[in-house]
């Protein structure tokens, strides 16, 4: 499982037309999954983000988690973090997992992220086109591998 969290002070998806999601400081979280992932992955992963420090405290120090700030996330699905560029110019997907594998890993992702966090999250809905727009504070972006929990 891989995620690119963004520190941002807006973040919002829309889909058709419509606002699904919209959040002022906090973090937009990009979320792809493979075959290979497990709820061990979820649960390392969604615990790594909620107390990730990466929001200034009092005196300026990136030293507070999202939690620490009652800060709000946006989680948005994102098969092309898996996207192998290694051949050619056109990306393959192949390690990306298949819908039926990867929808219920990601709401397993956002209900245990809303757990440890202890507030809702807001999402995208998976497979749509959707249009993301964030406001990056910092810029601030983390990019978090579960296969590489160094």
């Amino acid at each position: 499982m891989k995620a690119v969290l963004q520190r941002v002070t807006e973040a919002s998806v829309t889909i058709e037309g419509e606002r699904v999601a919209d959040i002022k400081t906090g973090l937009l979280i990009l979320v792809g999954i493979e075959d290979a992932d497990t709820a061990e992955d979820i649960n390392w992963l969604t615990g790594k983000i909620v107390k990730l420090r990466i929001f200034a405290d009092d005196a300026g120090v990136m030293n507070c988690s999202v939690q620490d700030i009652a800060g709000d996330i946006i989680v948005v699905s994102q098969f092309t973090l898996h996207a192998n560029t290694k051949k050619g110019n056109r990306p393959s997907y192949i390690k990306a997992a298949r819908p039926e594998v990867a929808i219920p890993l990601y709401e397993a992702f956002v209900m245990q992220l809303e757990s440890d966090l202890g507030k809702p999250v807001q999402t995208g809905k998976f497979g749509a086109d959707m249009k993301v727009s964030l406001l990056n504070d910092g810029p601030v972006t983390i990019l978090i591998d579960t296969k590489n929990k160094e």
